[in-house]
């Protein structure tokens, strides 16, 4: 199987600022997913290649004290805007790595807390469904719209999302928070796509909730270094990845 890993950072943030190449953990963030990566090729054998398409030089060059090979995509100015779509960047990648590939991973830069297993639970999801053209990470919800989420009616009033009367959790269907960690996808998808992601038939992998917070500032970054001292003491799947650390730098 021929698979290619995408990771996309553009330079700068709206929110926490440099975030894609801060610090977490006593390493630059963006060595949790590139040890990932390389625990992955090695555990299941499959031809890996990694392109990452960015138009930082901060973050390439923090990435070349390391022993990965990958190969530089330069983010376009076209592709680098506030508004643009994560699938058009993935779609920009692969089709200038100019390989044919059986699926595309994306792995997102800002979720450091992902194991092995995750990854390839992601993908057999796809692998084992004939039909379906992605799959994504998620985890439990934790409100549902159609019981604890509100939002502002025209009377100015407060009403459930999805109104449909329930009182009890029991009562509406399992929703499921995206995570934004992993991605994968068939390339035919990519190649077709509007940039839509549920223009797809979609399948999903659940991970566990509490290892993935969407850094977007200062204190969501704090919080998650907390979490994931936690998750390393305590689960050694996630250990394994943050030690792993050390074998991929020069």
């Amino acid at each position: 199987m021929n698979i290619l890993f995408t990771i996309c950072a553009r330079k700068g943030s709206k929110g926490l600022k440099n975030k894609n190449i801060s610090n977490f953990c006593n390493y630059p963030i963006s060595y949790f997913t590139l040890s990932a990566y390389e625990l992955f090729k090695d555990k299941y054998g499959y031809n890996c290649d990694l392109a990452i398409n960015t138009d930082s030089d901060k973050l390439l060059k923090q990435v070349k004290l390391t022993k990965i090979n990958f190969t530089h995509i330069q983010r376009t100015e076209e592709l680098a805007g506030d508004v643009v779509g994560k699938i058009d960047v993935i779609k920009d990648t692969y089709k200038k790595m100019s390989k044919n590939y059986d699926f595309v991973i994306d792995l997102d830069l800002t979720s450091p807390l992902r194991t092995v297993e995750d990854i390839k639970g992601v993908l057999d999801e796809v692998v084992n469904n004939p039909q379906a053209e992605l799959s994504f990470s998620a985890t439990d919800s934790r409100r549902s719209p159609y019981f604890n989420q509100v939002k502002m009616n025209e009377d100015g009033y407060f009403e459930p999302v999805i109104n449909k009367g329930v009182t009890a959790r029991q009562q509406v269907p399992c929703v499921y928070d995206m995570n934004a960690s992993i991605y994968a996808y068939r390339p035919n998808f990519l190649i077709n796509s509007k940039g839509k992601l549920f223009d797809a038939k979609t399948k999903m992998y659940k991970m566990k909730d509490s290892a993935v917070i969407d850094i977007d500032n200062p204190e969501d970054s704090d919080l998650m270094q907390i979490i994931a001292k936690y998750f390393y003491e305590k689960y050694p799947d996630y250990n394994l990845v943050y030690e792993n650390i050390k074998n991929i730098l020069l």
